[in-house]
């Protein structure tokens, strides 16, 4: 997982420790003037993040809301890089830890 192509390492495992009890939402902003944006438990989620996520292939698209939300779901792929980054998390030590969560 420890990788200078993995945006906001900490943050990223974060969303992805998520993902496993719920869907990531892409909320289409064409119309608003925002552009789009994604969510997780009603937190905004970097579009570097999601973007990452999602050309990697760790990240599909399950279906649609009402509201004309997307509806993301990890891969198989998403599924095992989840795996491996928690490893890897639990192999650091405090101040590895602490590194990684301020600066990336």
């Amino acid at each position: 997982m420890h990788s200078p192509v993995i945006p906001s390492q900490a943050q990223t495992l974060q969303i992805l420790r998520a993902l496993k009890h719920q869907p990531m939402l892409m909320l289409p902003g064409d119309k608003d003037g925002y552009g789009a944006r994604w969510m997780v438990s009603g937190q905004e989620i970097m579009p570097a993040i999601a973007n990452f996520l999602m050309e990697s292939g760790y990240l599909a698209e399950t279906g649609k809301t009402e509201l004309g939300a997307r509806i993301l779901n990890l891969t198989e792929e998403g599924l095992r890089i989840r795996e491996k980054g928690m490893a890897w998390w639990s192999s650091l030590n405090w101040l590895e830890k602490l590194k990684i969560t301020l600066f990336g």
